[in-house]
């Protein structure tokens, strides 16, 4: 809203989306080593609840480091709302996206951002109202970070503690991560998509389009140490699914 290049800024998003997504297979091949060993123990049957218990807490801390990161991209909200909107102007000057993020790693561009860093006053939510935003938005993000945070790392944990299924429950992340993107955008994406459109009208404020931001950043938080309570549910769920398709094959 703040560029007025309503089509590119959404294109930039998209790719934003998209590299975040994958980063995130980064740290599978490392959850699988951990995983591994976790399950040979199990499988021996030595020393197995306990190797459960330190697996589990790892996990939890994967989740905890989630919540980090979520907390740090909504304490730096301020800060990437104006990388982004020097992105989509050097987009529209280059028309090469390469060559506009090229410009990320300009030594000027980078001490002109630490020049400019930007966090969230002190009174954020003071200012911004929360009955200003439909709750179904913030319960779905929190519902829908929750789902992407526990997700993969639930299927893990079902792989430990059901080793018998072990491979029918990884293939379950998958799943449920199809099933948050899915709920993602028939949710959370349509309603703040619809805000920000009223803004661009006249029947929204731009103050309206910040306290949306705001409360997704919190809500975002909010989902990550929800994860914590669904963990080990959903890993039981996940494991019990996987048994329940093995006994049909």
């Amino acid at each position: 809203m703040r560029t007025g290049r309503v089509g590119t800024s959404i294109s930039l998003f998209n790719l934003f989306v998209t590299a975040s997504r994958f980063a995130n297979m980064f740290y599978a091949p490392m959850l699988g080593s951990i995983s591994d060993a976790a399950g040979r123990v199990v499988r021996a049957q030595a020393l197995a609840p306990l190797e459960v218990a330190q697996y589990t807490w790892q996990m939890r801390a994967i989740i905890l480091a989630a919540t980090v990161g979520s907390l740090a991209g909504a304490i730096l909200l301020p800060t990437f709302s104006y990388v982004f909107v020097r992105g989509v102007a050097a987009f529209e000057r280059r028309g090469s996206l390469p060559h506009a993020i090229a410009r990320v790693f300009d030594p000027k561009v980078i001490r002109d951002i630490l020049r400019t860093l930007r966090f969230p006053p002190v009174d954020l939510f003071a200012r911004f109202r929360l009955r200003d935003v439909p709750a179904k938005l913030l319960i779905g993000n929190v519902v829908v970070t929750g789902i992407y945070a526990a997700g993969v790392v639930a299927s893990y944990l079902a792989s430990v503690i059901r080793p018998d299924v072990a491979r029918t429950a990884l293939s379950a992340s998958g799943l449920v991560n199809g099933i948050a993107t899915i709920a993602f955008t028939l949710i959370v994406d349509p309603t703040s998509a619809l805000i920000v459109d009223r803004a661009v009208k006249g029947e929204r404020t731009l103050h309206d389009v910040k306290t949306m931001v705001a409360y997704l950043g919190l809500t975002a938080v909010v989902g990550t140490l929800a994860a914590q309570l669904i963990l080990w549910p959903a890993a039981v769920f996940i494991g019990e699914a996987a048994r329940i398709i093995n006994l049909r094959h």
